[in-house]
């Protein structure tokens, strides 16, 4: 099936075949615990991460077709990266340990999902121009040992994996990773500490932000002068939670926005036209923004408890926004009936067009593997 031709159908409003069934990947636990039960064995999900070969086998045996998240990874981390170490080892046994970012976060046996953060490098000027500016720089190694995916395998980027994107045959949808212009400052500076800086040196902030920007920038159009073709540009920023954004959308909009832009004409002057961004949490008061500034795809479009939906955004700019994601994952956990209301629940999201579920965050622990099997059968009669 040719999914790359039928995904772009989709996201330009021409439905041209059957509805895709993506995913958007799955935790840990879920898939020791699915070994546990004995749905896979330890070798089937050894070294299944985003979009891998391991991970592609074990989805398409619960019935997905792909992962939306396949993109080619420049890298976006700190070169060098921070020396990590045991900073302190507490009385049950977890260990505050600073990471390649330079936070000291806790570690702890069996703890699942975003470690607790004790401090940050990243906290003034000083520390800014000590330990950050000079890991903050373009060189062509971002991206020239970077993996690119071949169908089952991983080929880097500078031996063969550049002629195959230059060949643009292949027919699976393949998105070229644009960085994050404002999510990775946050985990830098913590929650609290982003907010913080914004009041006590706006300058700074704006620096930090123009600096990261910049080489996002220069990295993404270095890829695309290779020739290297993609079907849509990513970001990934995770700057909202449950009650809205954790910046203030003026905010946003002067100092984050005008970057947005600058990239994604980028990406438009090289035919790329689908702009999508991952971002959990009530989006709401960023969308306009994203808009306005040339990303036109949200993902994964959390349900949550403020029950996202790609409805009241398509209501206020119509075809101009796409989506994917909006499926709640919690129906996972739950019966069959609940899946299939969820589907029932889609249906009239899905037929206006420019919309693809997809389960909206990775699939959790508590997910039922005869649940997950059942939605990806259900979807593909509903849709296919």
């Amino acid at each position: 099936m040719n999914w790359r031709a039928i995904t772009q159908g989709i996201l330009h409003y021409r439905r041209t075949g059957p509805m895709p069934v993506v995913h958007f990947g799955f935790w840990g636990d879920t898939l020791r615990k699915w070994v546990a039960e004995g749905h896979l064995t330890a070798e089937e999900i050894s070294g299944a991460g985003d979009s891998t070969p391991a991970e592609q086998r074990l989805a398409a045996k619960l019935g997905f077709d792909f992962n939306y998240h396949t993109v080619f990874n420049f890298s976006s981390a700190l070169q060098p990266g921070f020396p990590t170490g045991i900073v302190e080892t507490l009385p049950d046994g977890s260990r505050k340990v600073r990471d390649s970012e330079g936070a000291v976060v806790l570690q702890k046996a069996g703890a699942t999902g975003i470690p607790m953060a004790f401090d940050h490098a990243l906290k003034d000027r000083a520390s800014w121009e000590a330990q950050f500016r000079h890991r903050l720089r373009y060189t062509p190694e971002r991206f020239e040992r970077a993996p690119v995916l071949l169908g089952d395998r991983f080929v880097p980027f500078n031996e063969g994996g550049r002629e195959f994107l230059v060949e643009g045959r292949r027919e699976f949808h393949y998105g070229l990773f644009c960085g994050s212009l404002l999510g990775q400052i946050r985990s830098w500076l913590g929650m609290e500490g982003m907010c913080y800086l914004q009041a006590d040196d706006p300058g700074l902030f704006r620096e930090i932000v123009d600096a990261t920007a910049e080489v996002w920038y220069r990295t993404t159009k270095a890829v695309l002068e290779t020739g290297a073709q993609f079907d849509f540009g990513h970001f990934w920023e995770d700057i909202c939670f449950r009650s809205g954004p954790l910046i203030t959308p003026r905010v946003f909009q002067e100092v984050v926005g005008p970057h947005y832009r600058r990239i994604t004409d980028l990406l438009r002057g090289c035919g790329i036209d689908i702009v999508s961004l991952d971002c959990d949490g009530c989006i709401d008061a960023l969308v306009p923004i994203w808009i306005e500034n040339g990303v036109n795809t949200m993902f994964p479009i959390e349900v949550g408890v403020w029950n996202a939906s790609i409805r009241p955004w398509r209501a206020a700019y119509g075809r101009e926004l796409r989506g994917v994601g909006g499926t709640d994952k919690r129906v996972f956990a739950r019966d069959r009936a609940a899946v299939d209301a969820e589907i029932e629940r889609l249906k009239p999201l899905v037929d206006p067009g420019g919309y693809i579920p997809c389960p909206d965050h990775r699939i959790p622990p508590d997910a039922r593997w005869d649940s997950v099997r059942y939605y990806c059968d259900r979807m593909r009669a509903a849709f296919g």
